[in-house]
């Protein structure tokens, strides 16, 4: 196990601010008017490199920076190599550009019927709603445009996001993103999902949120009233290293479990994060421990400025192989490339099959041992007088 996976050591309490008051800690709204910024605000906690201070002194025309003060007591003060750091500090290498990256990493831009809406599948929509974050990830895919950094100048419709919804009867199936939905006021969230929730060729409605990670306080009675009302709603999650699995996210997943919101969580692939099976395996267990279906592992997108953080394919694929068998299946995402310039998503597993030229087909299980599968044939039949 990864050490200290017993729910008994995960990280409770807070921290650097433990002489703020329990009303104010317990504020989300607190939380975000005291989040950390820039270089000052860092070096009261931080030991920071030469890279981290050059990455925060050049970010804002790239993506903005901003951490909940709950989300910086996950951070090692002195370790740069720390996951949760490398995560949400910029670094100097965020402005080194590789050739093969991309302003719209997975072609988004060309698959925009109406303003707020990528249609890219053929019965689901993408529906983005704010350009806000509570933090920003230095690997974000929608980094063009979250926080407005780049000037791209987004401006949700939700209006013109629900008359598509209402006049394409062929959508069944409604993820809310952007940004993050969960940042918007409980009265336009329950405005946004009933109204969905009222168009009858609508099956299913996701929501896409880092927020529960950043800032569990946002879960509030207020806003699981307004959840429990909505019969078809999923969350999905984002979670990324096992550090980030802390007794207040828990407690938020289990109220989110007990109003009926099932929970799934996305990963992305980063180097020197989550890029060995160790990590990873300690991370889906505490999932499970969470109430949340791991769902995804996501390839790093080819966003610009994000090669210190990318693996290669092939870590990807190992991760998978050395997961399979060796812990519950249902723990174990699907290993996926959101492919480049609108293809979506492509998923990849190790090859457990190879098909012989009589239609068996030799099979190696989670230890590498082979087991012949024999090809289909005529059953025999028997002629009775």
């Amino acid at each position: 196990m990864y050490p200290n996976d017993l729910v008994k050591f995960w990280f409770k309490g807070k921290g650097h601010w433990s002489d703020v008051p329990d009303e104010k800690w317990l504020d989300w709204r607190w939380q975000m008017k005291n989040r950390l910024k820039n270089l000052n605000d860092f070096s009261q906690y931080l030991q920071l490199t030469s890279e981290e201070v050059h990455g925060l002194e050049s970010a804002e025309n790239r993506l903005s920076v901003a951490v909940t003060p709950y989300f910086m007591n996950l951070m090692d003060p002195i370790d740069p190599n720390c996951p949760i750091r490398k995560q949400v500090i910029p670094v100097e290498n965020e402005s080194q550009i590789s050739e093969e990256e991309l302003w719209d990493p997975v072609g988004e831009e060309s698959s925009m019927p109406v303003e707020s809406i990528v249609h890219r599948y053929p019965d689901r929509v993408l529906f983005l709603v704010t350009d806000r974050c509570a933090a920003y990830c230095r690997y974000c895919t929608r980094s063009r445009l979250v926080s407005n950094a780049q000037g791209y100048g987004f401006h949700p419709n939700i209006e013109s996001g629900l008359n598509y919804v209402r006049n394409n009867t062929d959508v069944r199936d409604v993820l809310l993103s952007g940004g993050d939905p969960l940042l918007l006021s409980d009265d336009k969230l329950n405005y946004i999902l009933t109204s969905l929730s009222e168009i009858d060729h609508v099956e299913f409605i996701r929501i896409g949120s880092r927020v529960p990670v950043f800032l569990p306080q946002r879960i509030t009675k207020s806003l699981l009233d307004v959840f429990s009302n909505i019969s078809n709603l999923w969350l999905s999650l984002h979670i990324n290293h096992p550090s980030e699995c802390t007794i207040d996210l828990k407690e938020t997943t289990h109220k989110l479990a007990t109003v009926g919101i099932p929970l799934g969580n996305q990963s992305v692939l980063l180097k020197g994060v989550n890029d060995n099976i160790e990590t990873m395996k300690s991370l889906i267990h505490r999932l499970l421990m969470m109430k949340v279906k791991p769902y995804y592992l996501y390839q790093c997108d080819l966003i610009k400025g994000s090669s210190h953080l990318r693996t290669d394919v092939n870590t990807g694929i190992d991760i998978i192989r050395g997961l399979r068998g060796h812990t519950t299946g249902y723990a174990i995402p699907q290993f996926v490339i959101d492919s480049p310039n609108g293809g979506g998503k492509i998923p990849l597993s190790p090859n457990y099959a190879s098909f012989n030229e009589d239609g068996s087909i030799l099979l190696k299980n989670y230890s590498n041992k082979s087991y012949l599968y024999p090809a289909l044939k005529d059953p025999l039949v028997s002629i009775i007088e």
